[in-house]
């Protein structure tokens, strides 16, 4: 089975390795998921994760370790389910970014749980059927 993972948790774990974040149970169950070869990277998240970056060097190293990772890229059902996310959530009073939404369309149409740490796709799970995994 196929955990994607979001941009928080990937942020989490790519940040040194202070003592704080390596005992976070995300970053542990990340850690889990990548030995057992279980992480799906979407393209959206890939994207996320290049973006802001000040120094080509680092943006370099981070692309090099990024490209070990498998990135499964939107389709256009993905496109069109994110729409009628955004819809449904917007009908029930819920705002999110669209970049969210794919993140959301692409989990459920491939049949994966997502790992994330920011609380926006717990309400977003209200709405529809999103498969949050969370650690012990």
């Amino acid at each position: 089975m196929k955990v994607a993972v979001d941009t928080s948790v990937f942020s989490l774990f790519l940040r040194r390795n202070t003592e704080s974040v390596s005992g976070n149970p995300h970053v542990k169950l990340f850690r889990d998921l990548f030995e057992r070869d279980q992480i799906a990277l979407l393209g959206v998240v890939y994207q996320e994760l290049l973006s802001g970056i000040r120094h080509q060097s680092q943006f370099d190293r981070l692309n090099e370790g990024l490209l070990g990772f498998d990135i499964i890229l939107a389709t256009v059902d993905d496109h069109f389910l994110a729409a009628e996310i955004f819809n449904s959530c917007r009908q029930s009073g819920i705002q999110g970014s669209s970049a969210d939404f794919l993140i959301c369309a692409m989990t459920i149409n491939r049949g994966y749980s997502l790992l994330t740490t920011d609380q926006d796709f717990e309400h977003y799970a209200q709405v529809i059927n999103l498969d949050l995994i969370q650690p012990l």
